[in-house]
């Protein structure tokens, strides 16, 4: 290598191979690794079979604030929930936040189902994004399990009382 003296500069070591070979090796087992995981299924999420429970729910904002829930087939009213509801509410707040990102408006229903190994997902079928409830906690999954095994009203949304 030339210096600005023209002299030249020689190289006394050569870089070690052995660090080098060894880190070579490293990556290769780590790819070895990744690919057996792939074709083995490791770190797959479990498929939850077949649900024992599910509804398609329709969630509306009233006006005064609360959120109405209601069967999408038939239009029954399973409840009216009113104060915090801090859970459902930032779940379809998220859920929300998708549809307007895909263009999709609030028509479409949320499919909630229930399975045999515990798994309780509310799903969006417009768009493909799901939430596994039971992630959160059994407090804020109990709002939704009571959604999918309640019976409807008997009256409708803005004659009932309000649920806070």
């Amino acid at each position: 290598m030339p210096l600005d003296d023209g002299r030249t500069m020689s190289i006394s070591q050569p870089f070690p191979r052995m660090p080098l070979l060894g880190a070579a090796a490293l990556v290769a087992f780590a790819l070895c690794l990744a690919g057996y995981g792939r074709y083995a299924g490791l770190g797959v999420p479990a498929r939850p079979g077949v649900a024992t429970a599910e509804r398609d729910l329709r969630f509306d904002d009233r006006s005064d604030g609360a959120v109405v829930v209601s069967l999408a087939g038939s239009g029954q009213v399973l409840d009216v929930m009113t104060g915090q509801n801090g859970f459902l509410r930032g779940t379809l707040r998220g859920f929300a936040r998708t549809r307007r990102a895909w263009g999709i408006g609030a028509e479409p229903p949320l499919h909630l189902a229930g399975y045999g190994n515990g798994q309780l997902i509310l799903t969006d079928p417009s768009t493909g994004r799901l939430v596994e409830l039971e992630a959160f906690g059994s407090q804020n999954e109990a709002v939704f399990v009571r959604l999918l095994t309640m019976a409807p009203r008997t009256q409708t949304a803005s004659a009932g009382q309000a649920r806070s």
